[in-house]
């Protein structure tokens, strides 16, 4: 069977594994983030350092309809209290500053996945916000049976969402609201009571756009 007619059975992990690596060859340096929908946003992000931070994009196989490992950041956090998000932060000297490394120490200390149940296969484009990160999305397959115990102290819940869903651009609503007296755009994607919105909306569609547009 030809590569590009697998790619066309449907949202299976294997169909996504192929998909990354018919566009791994693309390149990387064209930079994403709140500054595409926002182009004025440009000088805000430049004008300060920003901290090199990762998250794992986990792809859970099943079967035939693979889904999106997603957590729901608990109400008391400093930052983004109560959002849904990925699984990441901040890329410190014990991960020898690899975005792979820390996507999984970050993965194993917010909801228990064991490194061991994930398979690394590449990255998406660096998305830069205005809250001073430089994200590096990294692409893994999860691989059942798995078990994960959340971090109280951080996670509220973990739920999946399936691939089809968030990579159906029927799903991808572009909504704005007013930020420091300027309309601001960005990208959500409602999933029964989850509302997904923000820096996951915004890496979520730079899936779609990379892989399946």
């Amino acid at each position: 069977m030809s590569l590009t007619k697998s790619l066309h059975e449907g949202f299976s992990a294997r169909a996504f594994s192929q998909r990354v690596a018919l566009k791994g060859s693309e390149p990387l340096d064209r930079d994403h983030g709140d500054h595409l929908l926002n182009p004025e946003l440009d000088a805000l992000i430049a004008a300060n350092p920003l901290r090199d931070a990762a998250v794992l994009v986990p792809i859970v196989d099943r079967g035939d309809e693979a889904s999106v490992l997603l957590t729901l950041r608990n109400a008391n956090m400093r930052k983004h209290s109560g959002q849904v998000a990925f699984p990441g932060g901040a890329i410190d000297p014990e991960d020898d500053y690899e975005p792979e490394k820390a996507a999984l120490r970050e993965a194993h200390e917010e909801i228990g996945l064991e490194g061991r149940h994930v398979e690394v296969i590449g990255r998406l484009p660096r998305y830069l916000t205005t809250t001073g990160y430089s994200i590096t999305p990294v692409l893994g397959l999860v691989h059942p049976p798995f078990e994960l115990t959340p971090n109280p102290a951080e996670v509220a819940d973990v739920f999946e969402v399936p691939l089809s869903f968030l990579m159906d651009p029927g799903n991808h609503r572009r909504e704005s609201r007013i930020w420091q007296e300027k309309e601001r755009f960005y990208y959500t994607m409602p999933f029964g009571d989850r509302f997904i919105w923000g820096v996951t909306a915004g890496i979520i569609r730079t899936l779609y756009e990379r892989l399946y547009s």
